[in-house]
């Protein structure tokens, strides 16, 4: 029998390890459930390279269909690249992406798209689980059963309006030599291709896109060593590395270092205000290069609660105040992300894409005409970063933010989400329920990795006197 154990279910979508929680079954009922909560209509799906990623299509389509449903099948795609194809298409009514992004091989997931190509926001993600609980699906009748089709111009279309608003003309002349893994994830279908198509010479590693993952998917500096040892063989300027649905970007040096995830918000940012002062959108567990960034170009910069909807809607309220401010390309007028690797460039699409982030960074690096490194270390203060996770029941959240609230009363502090406290040394904690697991998520950064950890363990033991 089938445990619910590796099940977990949210706003922020469905999943599982297959095999285990992740059954044909619960599949197609969400996809009936989202399927009635459509109302029918054109739906939109893609996948990342999982081996399971035919049997959660098969699942999908089944369920989609039997509600009336047309289903247009993007196949292996990055996600933002399904994501642009809900928003360009107007006869699109929303989408589901197939991926378990940086978890291991074993799992997989759904993500539930609207038809603006931003995924379901809480309350619509509340109302499409109210939809599966209930179980009572609008299926349809066998003259209304819906239809496959395709759709093989999605990456051409994604990858020309990258295009557009690259400097080609820039990248190509610095001759920039690029190592790019893919881990052998959705990114292996486009990504050797734009970087050939903004002149660099490529180096391709792990771009099979066969689901088979050389590492552990997540792009953070220890899954990156095979990596770091190419960029040294090949001498090449700089390494890029995708996770497995090609939503985050993590980057290392032409020194072999992985710099860490956070840098890709960072060095993005820097390259877009040095052209223009723009708002600047993070969330609240982002690294504070992102205010180095503000601060320098003064550009106003806005914290947002943790997960990409919700840094999508806050860039979306700073737009919305500059067109009335009387911008005219105001999309242009805002910049954002998460310090995980995600840049979100609505001039593509309010959506994270690791495709824009290369484009960006080395835009940055051919201005700077010089070593990445350099780049960094004259660009940002010296800084750590530590994160934490502490087990924490849902019952006594409230309590442990009580006694956060009551242990800073006094500092300068931020309850947008969780606890978040700034010291005049520009050092700062951030403490939050997560909202996908039973933990209090602690994040902290300072001028060196010991004060980092002082904060974190600080907050730690306030949290375990409560539990």
């Amino acid at each position: 029998m089938p445990t619910i154990r590796t099940l977990k279910t949210g706003i922020s979508g469905v999943r599982g390890v297959v095999g285990d929680s992740l059954t044909p079954h619960l599949l197609t009922s969400f996809a009936q459930a989202f399927g009635t909560y459509l109302g029918g209509g054109e739906v939109a799906i893609g996948r990342d390279t999982r081996p399971s990623g035919e049997m959660v299509r098969s699942a999908l389509v089944g369920g989609l269909l039997a509600t009336g449903c047309n289903v247009i099948d993007l196949g292996i795609v990055p996600v933002p690249t399904l994501q642009i194809a809900c928003a360009r298409n107007a006869d699109i009514d929303g989408g589901i992406a197939i991926t378990a992004s940086h978890n291991p091989q074993q799992w997989n997931a759904l993500k539930f798209i609207r038809a603006d190509g931003i995924f379901l926001y809480p309350y619509q993600a509340e109302e499409l689980l109210n939809v599966y609980h209930q179980g009572e699906f609008g299926l349809v009748a066998n003259e209304q059963i819906g239809e496959v089709t395709g759709d093989e111009q999605a990456l051409d279309r994604h990858l020309s309006e990258l295009l557009t608003h690259t400097d080609r003309e820039a990248i190509a002349a610095a001759e920039l030599k690029v190592v790019v893994d893919c881990c052998n994830g959705a990114g292996s279908v486009i990504s050797e291709r734009l970087l050939t198509e903004l002149g660099c010479q490529v180096v391709p590693i792990n771009d099979t896109p066969n689901g088979l993952f050389p590492h552990p998917p997540e792009p953070i500096p220890q899954n990156l060593t095979q990596l770091e040892a190419a960029v040294q063989e090949h001498q090449a300027d700089i390494g890029l590395a995708q996770d497995a649905d090609a939503d985050r970007l993590a980057i290392v040096s032409e020194q072999g270092v992985a710099v860490g995830e956070e840098y890709t918000l960072a060095l993005s940012a820097e390259a877009v205000a040095s052209q223009g002062r723009i708002p600047l959108v993070a969330n609240l567990s982002t690294s504070r290069m992102i205010e180095e960034v503000a601060q320098r170009y003064n550009c106003p910069l806005r914290r947002a609660k943790v997960g990409e909807v919700n840094v999508v809607e806050t860039m979306k309220q700073e737009a919305r105040q500059f067109k009335q401010a009387g911008y005219t390309s105001w999309d242009e007028f805002v910049f954002g992300g998460e310090g995980n690797g995600g840049i979100i460039d609505p001039r593509i699409h309010y959506c994270r894409d690791s495709l824009r982030a290369m484009c960006l960074i080395l835009e940055g690096l051919a201005r700077w005409e010089g070593p990445l490194s350099a780049w960094i270390e004259q660009t940002f203060r010296p800084s750590a970063m530590v994160k934490i996770g502490i087990q924490c029941p849902a019952a006594r959240v409230q309590s442990v933010l009580l006694a956060l609230r009551e242990a800073y009363a006094g500092e300068e502090v931020d309850e947008t989400e969780g606890i978040r406290v700034t010291w005049p040394d520009g050092s700062w904690m951030h403490a939050r329920p997560s909202n996908t697991e039973p933990i209090f998520r602690i994040v902290a950064e300072a001028d060196t990795p010991h004060q980092a950890q002082v904060h974190c363990e600080r907050a730690t033991e306030i949290i375990k006197q409560v539990l």
